[in-house]
């Protein structure tokens, strides 16, 4: 694994947002990959198995505003954010998001598509995309519900809650602290994904391949997986094992990733 460093991206405002630096690690050596994680926690917590790509790839792990050590806004938003990680693709890299990140992704990478060498979105809550199926308008009520009693309940219940619904196995203490405190505090003050409106149309035709990935765990992020392939023709893959936090499989959700940017990296370097 090659070395890991601890980088700042200080960015130029982008349509008049200057949140201030991103702080971004980067490992390995190989193509660049940048990686988008979700709510909650961090890069080092979603990605940490990951990391053994490093050998092959160049990992760029940034933290959204507010994670690690990025500066914070006054509320996490996917279109807000989304001009920064376009702009860290720099000349070019895939892109990769898992959640709220693969939200983040969408948009982003609609706003670069010559930056963007292929496109990984994992379980992205952009769930109006398959809006009148009942179980996904279902669930999006259940949402609006629980962030309209933000202020009535305590970072650990909504937090409890939160995670319950989209069918996260990451472990909640009885006692938040640090880390986990902090992304409790964040995730209730965050913009909804759904009420995202990704480009699709953009996407779809987009030159770069485009992969979408569920857990197997759900009929709503199935729902709105099969929905996002679909429309900006991805091809679609099923990792089950960890529910929603799909990257915590390991070596399942790596060999799946890595095929695809490998066979990614060959389209690209044809003539």
């Amino acid at each position: 694994m090659g070395p890991s460093l601890g980088l700042k991206y200080r960015l130029k405002p982008a349509h008049s947002i200057s949140p201030g630096p991103l702080h971004c690690k980067r490992a390995g050596t190989g193509p660049p990959v940048l990686f988008i994680h979700g709510s909650v926690v961090g890069a080092d917590r979603t990605w940490r198995h990951q990391l053994e790509l490093a050998s092959r790839w160049t990992l760029l792990l940034p933290d959204r505003p507010g994670f690690g050590a990025s500066a914070p806004l006054a509320r996490g938003d996917f279109e807000t954010e989304a001009p920064l990680f376009a702009e860290l693709l720099g000349e070019g890299a895939h892109l990769v998001g898992h959640s709220y990140g693969a939200v983040i992704a969408l948009h982003a990478a609609a706003l670069r598509p010559h930056a963007v060498r292929s496109l990984t979105v994992s379980e992205p809550g952009c769930m109006r995309v398959a809006a009148g199926n009942p179980v996904v308008d279902q669930q999006i009520a259940g949402g609006e519900l629980l962030y309209a009693r933000a202020s009535e309940l305590s970072p650990l219940e909504f937090l409890r809650a939160f995670r319950g619904g989209v069918g996260s196995t990451h472990h909640t203490p009885d006692q938040l602290e640090g880390e986990l405190a902090r992304g409790a505090a964040l995730l209730a003050r965050e913009r909804p994904p759904w009420e995202s409106e990704p480009p699709l149309a953009a996407l779809r035709d987009a030159p770069f391949a485009k992969l979408v990935i569920s857990g197997g765990h759900s009929p709503v992020f199935e729902a709105v997986c099969d929905a996002v392939a679909e429309r900006m023709r991805a091809r679609r893959e099923v990792i089950a094992g960890r529910g929603h936090t799909i990257p915590l499989t390991g070596a399942p959700y790596n060999e799946c990733l890595e095929g695809f940017l490998t066979e990614a990296e060959g389209e690209q370097e044809s003539p």
